[in-house]
């Protein structure tokens, strides 16, 4: 009994060097306990730079001659509602205020 037990001893002592020396040869993260761990996510290289440079620069909000003419559209349209009565209400007598006073 104790000689077979020794042998598995020795046995397992020779994987486990073994496995020590191909993850120092090759790199790789010894994990003989087998948990989770984050490794695989970390080593990947970022991708921000990438996916920043699919898009080109925002011309919306560099060029001022679109955000004035956004501005104007704007203003027209809430003019054109206040003529038909459909603008936003004026202050203290919106929806809220008139639960308050009911």
């Amino acid at each position: 009994m104790s000689s077979s037990s020794l042998r598995t001893m020795l046995a397992q002592a020779a994987v486990r060097g073994v496995a020590e020396a191909r993850a120092t040869i090759f790199g790789h993260v010894l994990n003989p306990t087998g948990q989770r761990s984050a490794h695989k996510i970390l080593r990947k290289s970022f991708i921000g730079e990438k996916v920043v440079s699919w898009y080109p620069n925002d011309i919306q909000r560099e060029d001022p001659t679109v955000v004035a003419r956004k501005e104007q559209e704007r203003l027209s349209k809430l003019e054109m509602l206040k003529r038909r009565g459909k603008g936003p209400p004026k202050k203290g007598h919106g929806k809220r205020a008139a639960k308050r006073n009911k």
